[in-house]
């Protein structure tokens, strides 16, 4: 039984499938098209797992779209008509969008399908927005049985549930409606600390460490949590019913004034209401979870929509929540449920079987996202047809041993190093396949990172990337997190003294705070990947060898690309990018390309 689940037409478009019940291959359709967040169809995404697949688009016996179009339409169309009258231009412009794109689902994605090679493709069949999170959480998990949470902006009309999965069932309990969203929350204060609603919302809460929450008393005139994690927005209030909030002046007395320019210096107005909004969701998703706890009774939970992208609050549930162990879809947000649709339909409409037996959650492995590695993957031998071909020149280690001992001195002496290897990692997080490395114990390269080579802002903190092995004695971690999706405390011994804390946030980045201090933010946290040689060998290795070098098991680990930029995909990309982020060496797969030829191509 081959499936093929697709999301597109909001964002973080994305193609999955799945075989017999086993996840074979999902990818996102910004990695070629090179367009970040692209939501167009899957066309690109779809070939590819097709191909890695060995299927042809005629071997397909289901596709499976991750939301209802109809119902989001019966939910636009009663925002709009909540307005009255002021609505008229806005659904205007909006019907014929959804009406061309949406309600038309059908017959692209037949399209796509035939122009991929189907003579006869399967009817488009429709699984719930929250329902395909919901999916995307469970079933991929190593868990018979678990809670499901699963929080976003919105779906049709759902913007939060809690349920239950159960080998193969998945049952939704409870929800929560539009326009009570935590994650349209989230978006209204990204937009007002000047980022980019549905891209920046990770900026906010990297930038939450450097403020105080002075704004709780003014964000409680707008929401309401509730003692079981749900929220009451006044809606009238922050404009959802309206195609731009951030417009709202009536919120600029609440806010201490219009929302930042893109372009304008951060304030303390920002950071405090990063951290007074980062802190609402804390609360809320630690209320959510005590009622999912309550109210099914289970030890495990299971996490999905883009609200469980915040590590932070992960790793604040997992210290401080009822559960035992906690595993959350690493690509928790709309890319997921194309996964989550598949998988599904496969379980609850096939009545396909799910044989997880109950497994210690330590064991790394045992899920079915295979920490990441989902996308196309080049051989050795076509990397080097590609270098010949495109001139570059480049030096052969094809012993991993010795590629991974002379990349690790490179790093331990300065270098910063684009590294491709394995499988494209499914997800927005870079897991050691399409990353960009460099030596964590510099006291100057996270800046020079931020701003030379990603070319962004330069309070964001990078990813300490640890052996499995060493992870207690540098980190306050005790479970696995092999997805970087829970942030704990730098351990203290690893901490330095502080002489003295400057009151200038972009000035407190700069202070040294550990011994790795190029992964350790302003509050001596860190958003962590452990590293497994039984799921992620080579990048392993090349740890293990820079920590023989120099007693450090810790990498920076950054995601390969430039702001603005989907993560890389193919050598073309990786090439590109090295040469625009003025990267020191290119590793790909057997192959390290040298300084020089990067910065002839340049």
């Amino acid at each position: 039984m081959r499936i093929l689940g697709i999301s597109c037409d909001y964002h973080d478009a994305a193609a999955a499938l799945v075989v017999d019940g086993e996840l074979v291959a999902a990818a996102e359709e910004e990695r070629f098209t090179r367009k970040k967040h692209d939501n167009s169809l899957p066309e690109r995404a779809t070939a590819s797992v097709l191909a890695i697949g060995g299927i042809s688009a005629d071997d397909l016996d289901a596709v499976v779209v991750h939301e209802k179009p109809l119902a989001v339409l019966s939910r636009v169309v009663a925002a709009r008509q909540r307005r009255g009258p002021k609505a008229l231009g806005t659904f205007r412009r909006e019907m014929p969008v959804l009406m061309k794109r949406n309600m038309m689902v059908a017959y692209r994605a037949e399209q796509m399908l035939r122009k991929l090679g189907a003579t006869n493709p399967p009817r488009l069949q429709y699984s719930e927005h929250h329902l395909s999170h919901a999916a995307a959480a469970f079933y991929p998990s190593p868990f018979p049985t678990a809670a499901i949470l699963t929080v976003d902006g919105i779906g049709e009309w759902a913007t939060a549930t809690v349920g239950l999965g159960s080998q193969r069932h998945v049952d939704l309990l409870a929800d929560q409606r539009y326009p009570n969203s935590l994650g349209l929350l989230y978006t209204l204060a990204t937009e007002w600390c000047g980022f980019e609603a549905n891209d920046g919302e990770y900026k906010v809460m990297g930038l939450a460490p450097y403020g105080e929450p002075t704004f709780a008393d003014q964000l409680a005139e707008l929401v309401e949590i509730g003692p079981d994690g749900s929220i009451e927005v006044d809606a009238k209030a922050v404009g959802w019913w309206n195609a731009s909030p951030s417009k709202l002046t009536a919120l600029n007395d609440l806010f201490g004034g219009p929302p930042r320019a893109k372009d304008a210096p951060m304030t303390q107005r920002d950071w405090d209401l990063a951290r007074t909004v980062q802190d609402a969701v804390e609360t809320a998703v630690l209320r959510m979870a005590d009622y999912a706890h309550r109210e099914t009774g289970a030890k495990h939970l299971c996490m999905a929509g883009g609200v469980a992208l915040n590590c932070v609050a992960n790793g604040r549930l997992l210290r401080e929540g009822p559960f035992e162990s906690i595993w959350v879809q690493p690509a928790a947000g709309d890319a997921g449920s194309a996964v989550g649709a598949a998988l599904w339909y496969w379980h609850e409409e096939c009545g396909g079987e799910r044989t997880r037996p109950e497994v210690d959650v330590q064991v790394v492995g045992r899920d079915q996202m295979r920490v990441g590695q989902l996308g196309p993957s080049f051989s050795a031998e076509e990397i080097s047809m590609w270098l010949e071909s495109e001139g570059v020149p480049a030096e052969h280690v094809p012993d991993v041993d010795e590629r991974c001992e002379k990349v690790a001195g490179l790093l331990a002496d300065g270098a910063v190093i684009g590294w491709f290897e394995g499988r494209m990692e499914f997800g927005p997080r870079a897991l050691g396949h399409r990353s960009i490395i460099a030596d964590p114990r510099s006291t100057t390269v996270q800046r020079d990172i931020n701003l030379r080579v990603k070319g962004r802002e330069s309070f964001r903190p990078f990813a300490p990337a640890v052996l499995w092995e060493f992870a207690t004695d540098w980190f306050t971690l005790h479970q696995p997190s092999p997805y970087m999706l829970q942030v704990c405390q730098v351990a203290p011994h690893r901490l330095l003294e502080v002489e003295h804390e400057p009151t200038d946030p972009m000035e407190r980045v700069q202070v040294p705070r550990s011994e790795i201090p190029a992964c350790t933010h302003v509050d001596g946290s860190a958003r962590v990947q452990t590293v497994h040689a039984e799921t992620n060998p080579t990048f392993h290795r090349l740890l293990s060898a820079f920590h023989e070098q120099t007693s450090c098991p810790v990498l920076l680990n950054t995601s390969f690309n430039r702001a603005g930029d989907p993560i890389v995909c193919t050598p073309d990309d990786a090439l590109d990018a090295a040469r625009a982020a003025g990267l020191d060496y290119l590793v790909l797969e057997e192959y390290i390309v040298p300084t020089e030829a990067l910065r002839d191509g340049a």
